[in-house]
């Protein structure tokens, strides 16, 4: 069984990538340019899922296994780019998160 979100670090989530294309030999073509490239492709293929949906069909996504299972597969294509590029930029992706939803705060206030 694989574990869940409330039992897995950010950096077990990196750290995990980061093996995986460490033994594939792919850190020479990991540079910030091609992993912000990859990032968009796979936003764009999550989003392919709900292209024409209405927003209430999207919102039955999650009420059905397959698309639900499919739509996870291209979520967690995502945040694999995305915690590449912050492994090859040295971002400490919990830090950036935390400081933009302080900003988020004030520019939208309750």
């Amino acid at each position: 069984m694989s574990p869940t979100d409330s039992e897995t670090t950010v950096a077990t989530l990196s750290a995990l990538v980061r093996t995986f294309v460490a033994e594939r030999a792919w850190e020479p073509f990991h540079t910030p340019k091609n992993l912000v490239m990859a990032l968009a492709i796979e936003a764009a293929e999550l989003m392919e899922h709900f292209q024409w949906l209405t927003p209430e069909e999207s919102l039955q996504v999650a009420s059905q296994p397959d698309q639900r299972a499919a739509v996870g597969e291209e979520m967690a294509d995502v945040l694999a780019y995305l915690l590449s590029l912050a492994d090859a930029l040295g971002v400490d992706v919990s830090t950036a998160l935390t400081e933009k939803m302080r900003k988020n705060a004030i520019k939208y206030p309750i």
